[in-house]
């Protein structure tokens, strides 16, 4: 992972936006997920999500070979599917080909940076009275073939109680108790992969009053929000990002605002 991450560090150097919204974030007018996501604009440079979510992480899902048979004889690709999320509000699942795994690897890595979607977080347990957003707020539904997976709120301290292949897309998103059920064909890699996935773009589609929100203390987006202090031309891998931790009142539900860039506060040892 750290080979490409250096890979993305490296390809955000050279990168020369196409894309109106690449433009706004080597500009410096963009300097979130969440004002990207909510700019209306499509994400479809990968090295938009490279810049604006520099903490994020990626994880193989299935390596699958695919053989093909051709009038020249044999042909063999391999099929990929990962995973790339902060831990804190976004994730993203991409499946891509390749006749090398390296290749293929990154391929669909850069195909999950283009699929990021903002979860919603909250405490919707009836058994939690925590008030933190480690759950979900309510009960969602995924589906992908022939696989069906429910997931619903959990107290603190349940942990992810579904399948390993959920529980990685799960905690990537921002999860940390969840009560999982599934049906249907799960040993599908892939089905149940964009189940889970199709299950946590529920909570981004869903409408919820301010009177929900404040009820179930829900979170729409990270707990902490990394902005860039300059344009993209003058910052540099050596260069961190300032941190700054949303508010439980500020949260960016739909029509809410992120926080502004000149409330954030420096790390720690940060000149």
């Amino acid at each position: 992972m750290e080979d490409r991450r250096a890979h993305a560090e490296e390809r955000v150097r050279v990168w020369t936006p196409k894309t109106k919204l690449g433009q706004l974030v080597m500009k410096g007018e963009i300097t979130t997920m969440t004002d990207a996501l909510h700019s209306g604009l499509p994400v479809r440079e990968p090295e938009i999500v490279d810049v604006l979510l520099p903490e994020m992480e990626d994880e193989v899902l299935d390596v699958n070979m695919v053989q093909r048979m051709t009038d020249s004889g044999r042909r063999v690709n391999f099929a990929i599917t990962c995973v790339v999320g902060n831990s804190d509000g976004f994730v993203g699942l991409g499946r891509a080909r390749g006749k090398e795994v390296g290749p293929a690897i990154r391929k669909a890595i850069d195909m999950a940076k283009l699929n990021m979607i903002e979860v919603k977080r909250g405490c919707g347990s009836w058994e939690c009275g925590c008030f933190k957003s480690h759950t979900f707020p309510f009960k969602v539904i995924g589906r992908s073939g022939s696989v069906e997976i429910v997931l619903k709120p959990a107290p603190q301290g349940v942990g992810i109680a579904v399948g390993d292949i959920a529980k990685s897309i799960l905690r990537l998103a921002g999860i940390r108790d969840a009560w999982g059920f599934a049906k249907g064909h799960t040993k599908t890699t892939v089905n149940f992969a964009f189940a889970a996935f199709d299950a946590i773009k529920q909570t981004a589609l869903r409408r919820v009053s301010q009177d929900q929100a404040s009820r179930l203390r829900i979170r729409s987006g990270p707990e902490k929000v990394f902005v860039y202090p300059t344009a993209l031309a003058g910052v540099t891998a050596t260069e961190p990002p300032l941190e700054a931790e949303v508010p439980d009142g500020a949260s960016t539900i739909e029509g809410g605002e992120s926080p502004p860039a000149q409330d954030t506060e420096k790390k720690e040892g940060e000149a």
